[in-house]
């Protein structure tokens, strides 16, 4: 079992240290990068040195991947001669996995790996101690941990991070509290008690653990912070972070809906969707992409036959309403915490400081940003964007006052 985390997250600590122990598996160390480290070859090495059957990483790590190495040139190298056969699932977890690059790797896994081999999108936090949701290749280990027979895995539902897991009831409710329909988009809550894995209370505080996770729907759910859906199957679709939640003309849009249509073209290896202001609709969707070549052009402004054809992508798979106020393209200027996780709040910041002309404006990055100088790009890319087109665009829907 090959697991790329930092040993101090919760995958890291769960899936290198006791899950291999508990299954009497070999279990392998890692420092490094995906990329650099020294090539977008690395994790394909080490599963073929390793013989590894199973392995855990992030969505952002195989977005890396991709934009170095677009034409999987790394990983069919490692598969020569059927040295990745073994290899049965790849696990992602951290945040959520547009389809596209679910579909993309699981193609590489059918062609190469193992018979029935999987990409398979889970989701779970530091507080649910295991995943909350997910997809498990041998369910009936959990009945009989002798039993020696090969069974069947459901099959993934890519955007899904797969159904709830033994212990966790997963529901979806409104503000109120209020349980809605399947497919439709609300809050993401876990009924109580959770699994044996999840927290009771925070460590001499159970003041703070009532307030952070129990006040707002009045104890009768645990609140996740996630927004998302169950769909008919029972798949569960973690879609954004509530706060990440697009208010456009009174229309609710999620960011992981809108990124997963601009990542369904081709040519894009990664995008980040927030809210700018705007003074006629209040925000507007506005596109932070990464193209999948490695040789990235260096304007911050996407001709315009690629905008057009993501902003066709996006009135397609969600609706007129959801189009992009606009667009920024670049390498390495989407922020992320050291799991994974990107830092929407970060970006968020910094657009809406520049509908306001404060390009320099100090924005609030978390001590467990991965690499704080890619703030700094991500301010140049929306400067230069702004000076370019932008400032004509964008007005905000108030003048802030000058402190």
């Amino acid at each position: 079992m090959f697991t790329a985390s930092d040993i101090g997250w919760v995958v890291g600590h769960s899936y290198i240290v006791y899950a291999p122990l508990l299954a009497g598996a070999t279990t392998v160390l890692f420092e490094g990068k995906p990329v650099g480290t020294p090539d977008a070859g690395t994790f394909w090495r080490i599963l073929k040195e390793h013989k590894v059957n199973v392995m855990f990483t992030a969505p952002t790590a195989l977005r890396a991947i991709r934009r170095e190495d677009p034409e999987n040139e790394f990983f069919k190298k490692a598969a020569e001669g059927d040295g990745l056969r073994g290899m049965r699932a790849l696990f992602l977890a951290g945040e959520r996995s547009e389809p596209s690059i679910v579909v993309a790797y699981q193609k590489l896994l059918t062609e190469y790996c193992a018979p029935g081999a999987q990409v398979i999108d889970n989701w779970w936090s530091s507080e649910s101690g295991s995943p909350i949701s997910g997809i498990a290749l041998t369910a009936g280990a959990g009945i009989d941990f002798t039993s020696k027979e090969v069974q069947k895995p459901l099959q993934i539902k890519p955007g899904s991070a797969g159904k709830a897991m033994p212990g966790f009831d997963v529901r979806i409710v409104d503000d109120d509290g209020k349980e809605v329909d399947r497919g439709a988009m609300g809050n993401i809550v876990l009924g109580i008690p959770l699994a044996p894995t999840g927290m009771t209370t925070l460590w001499k505080d159970e003041e703070r653990f009532y307030k952070g996770y129990l006040k707002r729907f009045s104890g009768k759910w645990v609140d996740t912070g996630d927004a998302g859906m169950i769909d008919d199957d029972g798949y569960v679709h973690v879609m954004s972070r509530s706060d990440d939640i697009i208010n456009v003309a009174a229309h609710r849009f999620s960011t992981g809906a809108i990124e997963q249509a601009i990542t369904s073209h081709p040519s894009i290896a990664e995008a980040c969707v927030v809210g700018i202001p705007d003074s006629l609709k209040g925000h507007l969707p506005f596109a932070f992409a990464t193209l999948s070549t490695a040789d990235h052009p260096d304007s911050a402004v996407p001709d315009d036959k690629l905008f057009k054809e993501v902003q066709g992508m996006v009135r397609e798979q969600i609706g007129a309403i959801a189009s992009l106020g606009g667009m920024v393209q670049g390498k390495g200027m989407i922020p992320k915490t050291r799991s994974g996780k990107t830092l929407r709040r970060v970006l968020r910041e910094l657009v809406e400081n520049a509908v306001h002309g404060e390009f320099d404006k100090e924005v609030q990055v978390p001590a467990t940003v991965e690499d704080a100088a890619v703030v700094e790009v991500a301010r140049a890319k929306i400067r230069e964007y702004f000076e370019k087109k932008g400032s004509d665009l964008h007005k905000a829907t108030e003048v802030r006052a000058k402190l």
